[in-house]
């Protein structure tokens, strides 16, 4: 009777312990999304040890490309991996100069002025997506898979000048990168300037394992194997300068370039984290 009581309580503790250790892993329907892991074990580190200098810690992007990384679990052994990075940015400004040639003013009149202004604008635009396997039933989990991502990414600029270029130069508000030199030397102003179209293509296999601190919580890394093209067009700036006996506009193109990598990847910038701790949480 012992016996059999004894044989019923381990088959229930056995069950209730695989129960509990079943919640903490993800199942089929369920979402992920990953958070750069390394402020969080710093905190709990420097706490640990008592140096005095712990500050809370941050949720921050897994890599420095800030890519928006996620999982979507078909199975609890198989999740499809999205990352995305959408990014538009614009300035303007202006700022008031004296008008060149205006007749010194009367008191209490002020000096007549003109406006130069600009606009500045940019984007970067990440996307990828692949596919994720996983082995293991325990909190320690292996993946593995293969994924692809794409990236693009350009700058521009523009200038209006409330003075006329003339052969005596021109009263101008330095932006702080607007001031050139022209191919003879002379002092010249930036009318316009782009950046060449950035275009990064890559496609990687990757491996890794996280374990599961807490239910649906784990902290884990990989590393990421595959090849890479990237091809940066030339830029351009238009320009306007003096000589002092004429007036002349140029437009410089920079130079094209192109890269191909074919290696072991770590922070791969065009599909996400490697080779670095993430924190991955799933609900």
């Amino acid at each position: 009777m012992k016996k059999s009581f004894l044989t019923v309580a381990l088959i229930l503790g056995s069950a209730t312990t695989f129960a509990q250790e079943k919640q903490y892993l993800p199942e089929a329907g369920d979402w992920a999304i990953g958070v750069d892991a390394t402020p969080l074990l710093n905190y709990f580190g420097n706490f640990i040890g008592g140096n005095g200098l712990n500050t809370a810690p941050t949720w921050g992007f897994p890599t420095w490309n800030q890519t928006i990384s996620g999982k979507y679990f078909v199975t609890k052994d198989m999740a499809y991996r999205a990352s995305i990075r959408l990014g538009f940015g614009s300035q303007k400004g202006s700022q008031m100069v004296g008008q060149d040639g205006a007749a010194a003013p009367t008191y209490p009149n002020l000096p007549a002025t003109v406006e130069d202004s600009y606009k500045a604008g940019g984007s970067s635009i990440g996307l990828a997506g692949g596919l994720e396997m996983r082995k293991g039933s325990g909190r320690l989990i292996g993946f593995y898979g293969a994924e692809l991502g794409l990236n693009f990414a350009s700058n521009n600029a523009s200038y209006t000048y409330g003075n006329a270029m003339t052969t005596t130069g021109a009263t101008t508000t330095d932006f702080g990168s607007n001031i050139e030199t022209d191919t003879y030397g002379n002092a010249a102003r930036v009318t316009e300037s782009k950046s060449g179209m950035s275009t990064t293509i890559g496609v990687r296999g990757f491996i890794g394992a996280e374990y599961f601190i807490l239910p649906k919580m784990s902290i884990g890394g990989e590393f990421g194997w595959g090849l890479g093209l990237q091809s940066d067009g030339a830029s351009s700036m238009s320009m306007e300068s003096t000589n002092g006996v004429a007036v002349g506009t140029q437009t410089i193109e920079g130079t094209k370039s192109s890269t191909f990598v074919f290696d072991t990847d770590n922070n791969n910038t065009v599909v996400g984290v490697s080779g670095a701790l993430k924190l991955t949480l799933h609900f």
